[in-house]
């Protein structure tokens, strides 16, 4: 394990941050995209847009910013793009939204990425221009939800469905670490999503996960192992800041406690990101949900600039080695 340097406290939210931003993804694209563009160009001065589609599109976010704005909005004219039902494979094409936007952040002309499309395609494209940092298997999804006892990362919500033993051992320290860098916890707790608490609980593949888990040594710097916990403890909160599981289980289960929440009128909470972060590439890159509105898309927008403003990626990459790293086999979806 990496040496510690003690615990980090966020990084101011200053400096500019130039974001990449797929105007094509998501359902109610480009409509919601130009709309919360519009709503976090507003909302930080120093903030730099740079929008990846049509070019008619995106003159609807030059014309609609006051005339002193404008000069921080450029346009990178693309017209491809990856509908929510084509296979991520498609986001290889350098010709669609959301392939040439991640391109801008490898090209070194963006700081982050946000898109509200097909999730595969932002895994695929994120992937094949990045590459993966050193020693991750497969990335993560990572999103914070509002718990009652305070803030839950929930990993992976959608980038890798397969629920492999040594794959949910890395995601845990990802997610400590992501934990760790964003909410400024210097002891995140780290917690196993199974269908029970008891001994012997949970398929193979968590079964294993625990025995690596509480063997310890793979957690970065003071993050700690609580143990199995169960579905009702992500919308509440309480024994675990950082809750693991396959990509599979952790979709449904976002969309699931989504549902509940708005079903029971909660109202929305500024400080936690409406958007995934996507853990384990060399790049900031974030993605918003498909049905995202607006609102959405702007706290997306302020996520990745947060993100690269803390130096997150970096400061996982420095903190963590990851035990696999030798045997990293190539990523698929």
């Amino acid at each position: 394990m990496a040496p510690d340097s003690g615990p980090r406290q966020p990084a101011p939210v200053t400096g500019v941050a130039r974001i990449a931003v797929d105007l094509l993804g998501g359902d109610n694209a480009p409509a919601v995209v130009v709309d919360g563009a519009l709503r976090a160009c507003g909302a930080d001065p120093e903030l730099h847009l740079l929008l990846v589609g049509p070019h008619r599109v995106a003159d609807e976010v030059i014309a609609a910013l006051p005339a002193a704005d404008r000069r921080r909005v450029t346009v990178r004219d693309v017209a491809g793009v990856v509908g929510m039902a084509d296979p991520p494979l498609r986001a290889v094409r350098t010709d669609t939204s959301v392939r040439a936007a991640v391109g801008e952040l490898a090209e070194g002309r963006a700081d982050a990425v946000v898109s509200a499309g097909h999730s595969g395609a932002s895994v695929t494209a994120a992937v094949h221009a990045l590459g993966r940092l050193r020693g991750v298997r497969r990335p993560a999804l990572a999103v914070t939800l509002p718990g009652l006892a305070g803030p839950v990362v929930l990993l992976d919500v959608g980038a890798s469905t397969e629920a492999k033993a040594d794959v949910l051992v890395q995601h845990a320290a990802l997610g400590a670490a992501y934990a760790r860098l964003l909410h400024g916890l210097p002891a995140p707790r780290v917690g196993l999503l199974s269908n029970g608490t008891e001994p012997g609980k949970g398929d193979r593949a968590r079964r294993a996960a625990q025995t690596s888990l509480l063997a310890g040594g793979v957690l970065p710097g003071d993050a700690t192992y609580v143990g199995t916990v169960e579905g009702y403890d992500v919308p509440l909160g309480g024994p675990a800041d950082v809750i693991v599981t396959d990509g599979f289980t952790g979709n449904v289960l976002l969309k699931a406690v989504e549902g509940a929440y708005a079903l029971a009128g909660g109202a929305e909470q500024p400080t936690v990101p409406r958007a995934a972060a996507l853990l384990g590439v060399p790049g900031t890159v974030v993605v918003c949900h498909g049905k995202a509105t607006g609102a959405d898309v702007a706290s997306g927008i302020a996520l990745a600039a947060r993100l690269h403003r803390a130096g997150t990626v970096s400061s996982i990459a420095e903190t963590i080695l990851v035990a696999t790293a030798a045997d990293a086999d190539e990523v698929t979806t």
